[in-house]
């Protein structure tokens, strides 16, 4: 039976580049609100960014679970090989018994 692969997952991109993009869909969400209420797009700055403030920290928080989630998965993955590992000596010697 081949070995399992363990090694972690790719990394899914950077922390920078996750926070700028969830930054600036906060960005295009804010001129979409003032596009449908019909106001000026660059009126009340500190809306713009409080909005790209948010959502950065929602892009944040996305990356850590992302990292966290990935921890998880490459442990679980190395359980499983050790569980089998363990069944195929087992079953090893089970058979060389007979």
């Amino acid at each position: 039976m081949p070995a399992i692969d363990t090694t972690p997952v790719a990394d899914s991109g950077s922390l920078a580049a996750n926070v700028a993009g969830f930054g600036l869909f906060g960005l295009a969400a804010r001129f979409g609100q003032l596009g449908i209420q019909k106001r000026p797009l660059l009126s009340n700055p500190v809306g713009h960014a409080i909005s790209v403030g948010v959502f950065g920290f929602v892009g944040y928080w996305a990356y850590q679970w992302d990292q966290r989630a990935a921890d998880l998965i490459a442990d679980k993955r190395e359980q499983i090989a050790e569980r089998r590992k363990a069944q195929l000596a087992r079953i090893g010697a089970q058979t060389s018994e007979q």
